[in-house]
């Protein structure tokens, strides 16, 4: 059953002091999969975590974990060597420009998100964030096998002949490939998905 709780923001009433520009990449993704980021460099990963569910377009039906170098954050487990990500900030996993980090997504189908830090910044007056400045194609369906899964079902996709075409419409729940475009990206329904997310309104 779908996880669809998010994590209220956590207290905040004064401006963010600092922004977190950062690239998010579909490891091995062919075409690249991306987002390109601002968020609060305050927001802790389980924020982060409902930030890149939002910009991709997953749906936070799995576990999940960010990795930064030795330490592993999510729901906490301790049998899988995870500390709670409630508990730990960006600017402290990543707080400068050039800094890394790995976000995986279905421990099944492990879906591996590059996180790269671009630039820390001030705040744009009368901005709200997180928000999302510019992206490539569409996130792949949930459960659709990792990357070499998802590449493919869009091969499955494209080829109206192939034996598990019909298969693979139905289990998406769609009356004709075309309804899928792996190649888009709508940085405004994007930005929408976001917008229930911001934690801070820089006033002018």
């Amino acid at each position: 059953m779908a996880n669809t709780r998010r994590v209220k923001p956590s207290a905040q009433t004064a401006p963010a002091r600092t922004v977190h520009k950062i690239k998010v990449a579909l490891r091995d993704s062919q075409p690249p999969i991306w987002r390109r980021l601002e968020v609060p460099s305050g927001s802790t990963l389980r924020e982060l975590h409902d930030i890149i569910q939002a910009a991709f377009g997953w749906e936070d039906y799995h576990m999940w974990a960010f990795e930064t170098g030795q330490d592993r954050y999510g729901v906490a487990d301790r049998g899988l060597g995870i500390r709670s990500a409630a508990s730990k900030r960006l600017d402290q996993v990543a707080p400068s420009t050039g800094n890394r980090l790995r976000y995986t997504y279905d421990f099944g189908d492990d879906w591996e998100h590059d996180i790269l830090v671009e630039d820390v910044t001030g705040p744009e007056p009368g901005t709200s964030y997180p928000r999302c400045l510019t992206g490539r194609r569409a996130c792949p369906p949930e459960d659709s096998g990792g990357v070499w899964g998802y590449e493919y079902l869009i091969e499955i996709l494209a080829d109206p002949r192939h034996e598990e075409h019909e298969d693979r419409l139905e289990w998406l729940g769609l009356d004709s490939a075309d309804q899928f475009d792996p190649a888009a990206f709508d940085a405004a329904q994007v930005n929408s998905a976001l917008s229930a997310l911001a934690t801070v309104m820089v006033k002018n």
